[in-house]
């Protein structure tokens, strides 16, 4: 392309200078011919008042020197009655064109060797007619055409050149972006994710190059995305794990309680190989449409009553608050379920056996807030746990778990925080915002509501005093297979003592 550019330009610019040049340089040299001969034409008018006056060799021989054209002119007066014909400076024309010129009574041009002669007639006294001759050389009539023609091949060679110039320019300033986009295009091919083209160039590829680019980042997200949901299905496999495990320590010794646990550890193994595989990404949680969500309380009983089975075993005193009723959350049952236990299976994945744990449920207005508090030793860096892939636990750990958790509260507009739990542990405090317009705003108004909290000595987590009266009344779940019974907690006693 670049040089087809170049030689359609060329080839238009050649024949503009052509077509402009060639006659251009016709006219100059009229120009330059008809200069001359009107100099001449002035000369000779210069005598005609002397040969009006008088006739005399002499004389005219004088203005002739005067005028200082005795070198080119020439005055020739005819016979009359006792005076010969007179001639005054070199004849160089004719006798034949200066009687013509006498017959027709006008000025001529005569060719001469080295040159032309123009032949003026002028009148006499005596009614005769004399001639007037100037000699004109070649050179004079082609002065300056030389220069002005080398002045035109001049400018016309510029303009072919800057043309080809400009071509060549506008050529690489369009081929370039196309190169680009074509270059991009390949290591796209080839499995380059990163590859992008920069969006310049004339309008279409700019356009181009845009469309390109959002090509890119689609193929990007749509990869990130599969690559996310293999590693969110991996790590729900997790929890039916972690019972296996536990199961299988409780075989007691033997050939098959060894290949039990055996195969139970190799699973584990081939479940966090995916998991770690599974590019990290960021895929976009689809926001529920009206009327869709399901009851966070009764997903929490749910879980709870599977975990159950486990604390008891492991000797786990738990506790379970603000699940007695009904607590619509715009989120889908199954995606709370897998982060109530992602958090509930790194409570026991990560914290010893006996450690008590809690689930607090509480429903505002404006969104729906999940504690999960343990009495665990804690977690020392929470912005590193909340990081996907750089989990610090031990052993098995992948670090999906809370982002789990989180993608989850920010598909509603909310968040999750991670801070110190009331049972001298590690407190996940999920924020599942009510309604997502505003969400925002209401944010900062929470964050606002929590500093006064904070400042009054109140529990900045749901807004409420942590003490009514005497005692709070807390729905409360312990013990085997989730049995349900009420109590009331005394004064002092600290939220979240099993």
């Amino acid at each position: 392309m670049r040089w087809a550019l170049v030689k359609v330009s060329l080839a238009v610019t050649v024949m503009v200078v052509v077509a402009f040049a060639v006659p251009l340089g016709l006219v100059i040299r009229e120009m330059a011919r008809d200069r001359a001969f009107s100099n001449a034409e002035r000369q000779a008018a210069a005598v005609a008042p002397a040969l009006s006056i008088t006739t005399d060799r002499a004389q005219l021989e004088r203005v002739v020197a005067a005028a200082g054209y005795d070198t080119g002119m020439a005055v020739h007066i005819p016979a009359s009655g006792r005076t010969g014909a007179v001639d005054v400076g070199r004849r160089r024309a004719t006798g034949e064109d200066i009687e013509a010129v006498r017959r027709l009574g006008r000025v001529s041009t005569a060719e001469v060797p080295g040159g032309s002669a123009v032949l003026q007639p002028v009148a006499l006294g005596t009614g005769k007619i004399a001639v007037v001759e100037v000699y004109v050389a070649e050179a004079a009539v082609t002065n300056g055409v030389g220069t002005a023609w080398a002045v035109l091949a001049a400018v016309g060679v510029a303009l072919i050149v800057g043309s080809v110039a400009v071509a060549d320019r506008l050529g690489v300033r369009m081929v370039q972006p196309a190169r680009r986009l074509v270059k991009g295009a390949r290591e796209l091919g080839e499995g380059k994710l990163g590859a992008r083209v920069p969006e310049e160039g004339p309008a279409e590829l700019r356009l181009a190059a845009v469309a390109f680019n959002s090509m890119a980042d689609q193929v990007v997200r749509l990869l990130a995305n599969e690559r996310e949901l293999a590693a969110d299905l991996s790590h729900r496999l997790r929890t039916p794990l972690t019972v296996l495990r536990l199961n299988a320590a409780s075989l007691g010794d033997g050939p098959a309680a060894e290949q039990t646990r055996a195969a139970v550890e190799q699973l584990e193994r081939e479940v966090d190989t995916i998991i770690r595989t599974a590019r990290e990404a960021k895929p976009q949680t689809t926001a529920a449409g009206p009327g869709a969500g399901c009851d966070a309380a009764e997903v929490v009983r749910e879980r709870m009553a599977f975990w159950s089975a486990l604390a008891e075993d492991e000797g786990r005193t738990w506790r379970v608050a603000g699940a007695d009723r009904p607590v619509r959350v715009p989120v889908a049952r199954a995606d709370l379920a897998a982060a109530l236990d992602a958090l509930l299976g790194n409570v026991f994945r990560h914290t010893p056996e006996g450690t008590a744990f809690a689930v607090d449920v509480h429903n505002g207005e404006d969104a729906v807030i999940v504690l999960v508090s343990d009495a665990g030793p804690g977690i020392p860096d929470p912005e590193a746990a909340m990081a996907r892939g750089r989990g610090k636990g031990s052993d098995g750990s992948t670090g999906l778990g809370l982002d789990i958790v989180r993608r989850l509260a920010e598909s509603t507009g909310g968040d999750v925080r991670i801070g110190a739990s009331v049972l001298g542990g590690t407190e996940v405090r999920i924020w599942l915002q009510l309604d997502r317009s505003d969400g925002r705003d209401r944010r900062d108004g929470r964050d606002r509501r929590d500093g006064r909290d904070r400042r009054d000595g109140r529990d900045g987590r749901d807004g409420r005093s942590g003490r009514n009266g005497g005692a709070e009344r807390v729905p409360a779940v312990r013990g085997r297979r989730g049995a349900v019974r009420r109590r009331r907690r005394p004064r002092g006693e600290k939220a979240g003592t099993p």
